[in-house]
């Protein structure tokens, strides 16, 4: 008995402003369904956040019904939980209905009462489904207003209380949290993480695999883990290897498979003084989806559009320079213009020998106080 764990998808996320729209057609279209096609899993799983926000844009709403459909061809069940990116209330249109067809998506933390029973010719697979739930929503779904859980473990905790997991089968868990001791990045909401917000791992023991999603790193948590997200979703994500989880269910463990993906553009950090950025822009042009970081002790001159040509994706340039000033002279010079101690001449002198490595001249300063005078009279 098989099946393939993956989560947050965030369909409809942007980086920097820039839509991922096409890195995320192509895992849907061109990685994971013909993945699907090949090792024909019993299910396909995903653990929440399948949208970036409770509104999607509708290109991400098309792309999701067309994968549907697709999925549908190949009679692969998909079971799936809403995250805190997903909007609960709307994506439970239809889910009795969709249920029938081998779409299952539990929408609200009641749904864990209703397992989903997969018959294979090794063995079944019982699936409880808990999605993402505050401990507000989970006391109103214990009817413990006055009395019941304030913080998210004891939430989950009391919510899986309620099942009784069968011996006699493999019990799967799926759901959508921030289990205790994951390492997180900056992709994760941090009204989510931390403190409060953390599941003990313990109270996962009753089940054989716990299919976790909102972590973008994949990671062990207990006797389940994170997929991770199939893209990198923030720059912080850089170093990730991004990956989807080949579930094994024997009668004797639980084994698992990274499946690594790696889209056509990937999402880079380039760190290093701008000349010796720009010389190997120009000696490696490459179009993924790239930050840089200047370590340079000076202002840099227009550095987006001098990398630009040959970095089109280039999203954002930082400067140590401006994060963490230059050098002991520079620091001073920044204190006094502060204080209004120096002249709009030592500014424009400053300037020009910051940015263009030069001393104005004469008719420089003329002009400049030309342009200044003309600027006090408009």
């Amino acid at each position: 008995m098989k099946f393939l764990h993956t989560a947050d998808w965030h369909l409809g996320k942007a980086l920097y402003g820039r839509s991922m729209m096409e890195e995320q057609t192509w895992f849907l279209q061109q990685w994971l369904l013909p993945l699907l096609e090949c090792e024909r899993p019993d299910a396909l799983v995903v653990a929440g956040d399948i949208f970036d926000r409770q509104v999607p844009p509708v290109e991400a709403v098309v792309l999701f019904n067309a994968f549907l459909n697709q999925l549908a061809q190949l009679e692969i069940p998909l079971i799936a939980v809403t995250g805190n990116h997903d909007s609960a209330q709307r994506m439970s249109l239809g889910t009795a209905l969709l249920r029938k067809q081998g779409v299952v998506l539990a929408t609200k933390p009641e749904d864990l009462l209703n397992p989903y029973t997969i018959s294979t010719k090794d063995g079944a697979l019982c699936f409880y489904l808990l999605p993402f739930c505050d401990a507000a929503t989970a006391r109103e779904t214990l009817h413990q207003e006055e009395n019941g859980p304030r913080t998210m473990d004891e939430a989950f905790r009391a919510l899986l209380a309620q099942v009784k997991p069968n011996p006699a089968v493999k019990n799967i868990l799926v759901t959508h949290c921030f289990a205790a001791g994951g390492q997180v990045g900056a992709s994760e909401s941090p009204a989510f993480v931390g403190g409060s917000s953390q599941v003990g791992l313990d109270c996962f023991a009753p089940f054989d695999y716990v299919a976790l999603g909102h972590l973008h790193g994949a990671q062990k948590a207990g006797c389940g883990r994170y997929s991770g997200s199939p893209l990198k979703y923030s720059f912080d994500e850089a170093g990730q290897k991004k990956s989807a989880v080949m579930v094994t269910v024997n009668a004797e463990d639980v084994q698992t498979e990274l499946l690594p993906i790696q889209p056509p553009h990937d999402v880079r950090v380039l760190t290093g003084k701008f000349e010796e950025l720009l010389a190997n822009a120009q000696m490696h042009p490459s179009d993924d989806y790239l930050l840089a970081k200047l370590t340079d002790a000076c202002p840099i001159y227009q550095p987006v559009d001098r990398l630009s040509p040959y970095y089109p994706n280039l999203l954002g340039v930082s400067s140590e320079f401006l994060l963490f000033g230059g050098n002991e002279e520079d620091d001073s010079f920044r204190r006094e213009m502060r204080q209004h101690r120096v002249s709009d001449e030592q500014v424009f002198s400053a300037f020009l020998k910051q940015v263009c490595g030069t001393e104005p001249t004469k008719e420089d300063l003329a002009l400049f106080h030309k342009m200044m005078k003309e600027e006090e009279e408009a």
